[in-house]
């Protein structure tokens, strides 16, 4: 069973660049500077910005469900970021080296099962979880932080 790692849509960062630190304030979002690579990965590029990058870290929704799994964090958006468009069944390198939490969600957005994976057992994870016909779609965050990474759909 193939997969497809979704990218956050650029789009919804467009506006970014333009605004001034006090509009970026008022909605509770930062502008950056990358210092060190990896330490920066974009939810956009699904890419570790590189050192001298611009950055924006805010807040964002990325499980919208209207279930006690409704959920959110912080996540970093590279300035000027290109919507990955990743082949099916690819882990990007900003996951792969990383250990990450996967949690697979029903149709209706509630929890059906959850696991940690590193490295290249990331993609086995997904395909085992997969497996389970309540599964419809997978979120992946990073272990540590325990930020959102990237939606996971059946291809």
């Amino acid at each position: 069973m193939s997969f497809h790692i979704r990218a956050l849509p650029a789009g919804l960062f467009a506006d970014l660049p333009g605004l001034s630190e006090a509009d970026l304030a008022a909605h509770l979002v930062q502008r950056q500077t990358v210092d060190s690579c990896p330490g920066y990965p974009c939810r956009v590029s699904l890419e570790d910005a590189r050192i001298g990058e611009t950055v924006y870290l805010l807040h964002f929704t990325h499980q919208p469900a209207a279930t006690p799994f409704r959920a959110s964090h912080a996540i970093f958006v590279r300035e000027h970021a290109v919507t990955a468009n990743l082949p099916l069944g690819e882990v990007p390198e900003m996951i792969r080296k990383r250990m990450i939490s996967l949690r697979a969600f029903n149709a209706d957005g509630m929890l059906v099962n959850a696991d940690v994976a590193s490295g290249e057992a990331v993609a086995t994870q997904i395909v085992a979880f997969f497996q389970d016909p309540l599964t419809d779609y997978i979120h992946l965050h990073f272990a540590k932080q325990g930020c959102f990474a990237a939606r996971v759909e059946r291809a």
